[in-house]
This record gives C-alpha cells, structure tokens and sequence, in this order.
C-alpha cells in the first residue's frame, strides 16, 4: 500500500515528553504537537529514535499514538514506529499503532539475529501484507546492525510493499541511489534523517526530511524547506547553517559519563524545557540526565540560534 500522493515536507520525530517518574506526560506531549503544528509541519513521527520508543513500555506507546492522533484529528498524517526485533513483535506493534489511529508505520530491518538481504525483504513483505496502513523502512544502522540494500528497497518500492523510505545510515552514497532509482515510482517518498544535510537531499530530490532538531525549531526546518522547494539556494543555505550551528547542542554532555544518544535526547528535551514547551526535561531509564552546567549549555545554543 501506497499514499496516494508521496509524503513530503517537514515530518519531526516527535519527542516523548516524560514525568519524572518516567511516565508518559500527556499535556506536555499534546503542547509540543501544538508547537509543531504551529511551525507548519508536514507529518508527524511518534515513536521513533528522538521518541525514546526504544525504551517506552507497550503501554506507553499506545498511549502516545491515541494522543497525538486523537488531538490533531487528521490535521495531518501521523505515522508511528512499529519497531522491535522480529517479524512476529513487529506485527504486534503493527496492530497497536494502527488501532490507535496511526496513518502508515515505519518499520526497521529485524536485529539481534543475523539477516540476510532476502529475510529483510521477506520481513517487510509480511508486515506490508498485514498492514493495513502504507508502510515505511527505516533504515538506521546505528541501532539495529543492518543497513538496508539500495536493490532490496527499491524492489520493494516497485512492487509497492514500501509506501516510502527514511534514511538515517549517513551513507549518503546510497541515499543518492535510492532517490534516483525511486524516480517513477509513484506514491514512493525519499526522506532524509540528517538534520545537517537537509538541502542537500532536498537538492538530489528528496521528498522531506524527518529532522529530530525539528522539535526545537520547527518553524527552522519548514523554512529551510520551503526555501529549498522555492529554489532560493542562497537563503537556503544561511538557513541550513544555523540550524547546523544550532545542533551543536548535542554534543553538550560529557562523553566520559553519557553516551551520545543521553545527550542528543537530553538535549532535545532541555532545549524545549527551557523554551516553556515541556514540564520536565526527563528522558528514560537507564540514560543519563544532564548536569545544570550542560543544560546552561543548551540555553546558550537556543541564545545564538534566536530562540531564547
């Protein structure tokens, strides 16, 4: 199943905004889909990488996706992460984000067992025929060990199993690939994960981006868009810099006591603390939150970006 029309624009994925006894912080969540709508994006991702689906309990993402599609009412599209390990977890979650209201899934390679190209095809078969919403892949080696073959998705695009792609390897030899080989494939969307390079994808032929920084700064990254889409490169690119300066604030957490993803998410979540979005900037168990030093940090980005 395909969208009828490729899926294009600005499609943040959503942050899920917690108590600080780690529950799901509904009103938080449903200000911060104000605050994207009110930027002008295009669709919206829940349950993704910047989602922290990873550590939400299956309750917990339910409750995610009947929020946020019940508040924007059709608004626009929302699509949800259908992520777990095999085929059959997968099709559970398939079915949750779907009976809560979800407009398409997006769906990764299996990880932890080894793959072989034609069990990842043979896996998006399965969860394509179940479905009963358009699906996408999500291809993000970073976390499941597998990055998605050029030949695999675009066959699988052809024989409308994919409804769209978006691509978060950094390979950006195969995200190149990709788009060209998508040309003519109707109802196919090709859409850039990287917040850094995201009028350069536009330029090769991207449909969209699904920018985590997006969060932060919506009104940044539809600008940056509809720039690219006018053809006003120049702008454009000013436009492309202070966003690239503005994710800087990424980095903000010490790499001797967090990983990367604590401080990316940390950051986020400061980011739209600090901007009155979201009550609390906590993000799961077992990252590590951000000391007072490194969210001044943050600030100080938000500061030189215009955004405080």
């Amino acid at each position: 199943m395909t969208f009828p029309a490729p899926l294009t624009g600005v499609v943040p994925p959503v942050c899920t905004p917690l108590t600080p006894d780690r529950e799901v912080d509904v009103p938080s969540l449903l200000r911060l889909v104000d605050h994207l709508l009110d930027g002008g994006v295009d669709a919206l991702f829940v349950l993704g990488s910047s989602s922290e689906a990873a550590y939400l309990r299956d309750v917990q993402r339910r409750l995610v996706v009947e929020a946020v599609t019940g508040h924007v009412g059709g608004q626009v599209p929302v699509l949800a992460g259908a992520i777990d390990m095999a085929t059959p977890r997968v099709l559970d979650h398939v079915a949750a984000v779907t009976a809560a209201g979800a407009d398409a899934v997006v769906v990764t390679a299996p990880f932890y067992a080894r793959t072989h190209p034609a069990e990842i095809a043979r896996h998006f078969q399965l969860v394509a025929a179940a479905s009963t919403v358009p699906v996408i892949a999500y291809d993000i080696p970073v976390a499941v060990h597998t990055k998605l073959p050029v030949d695999v998705v675009l066959d699988l695009a052809a024989d409308e199993v994919l409804a769209g792609l978006k691509d978060s390897s950094g390979d950006l030899a195969a995200f190149r690939a990709v788009v060209t080989g998508a040309r003519g494939i109707p109802g196919f969307s090709v859409l850039t994960g990287s917040e850094l390079l995201v009028d350069a994808a536009l330029a090769l032929g991207a449909d969209g981006s699904v920018p985590g920084l997006a969060n932060v700064d919506p009104h940044g990254y539809v600008r940056l868009d509809r720039l690219c889409r006018a053809g006003d490169w120049e702008r454009a690119r000013d436009e492309q810099d202070r966003l690239c300066a503005l994710f800087g604030l990424v980095g903000v957490g010490d790499p001797a006591r967090m990983g990367g993803g604590s401080s990316a998410l940390g950051a986020f979540k400061a980011a739209l603390h600090l901007r009155g979005v979201i009550d609390c900037p906590a993000t799961a168990e077992p990252q590590v939150p951000l000391s007072p030093e490194e969210v001044e940090q943050v600030g100080k980005f938000l500061a030189g970006a215009g955004l405080l």
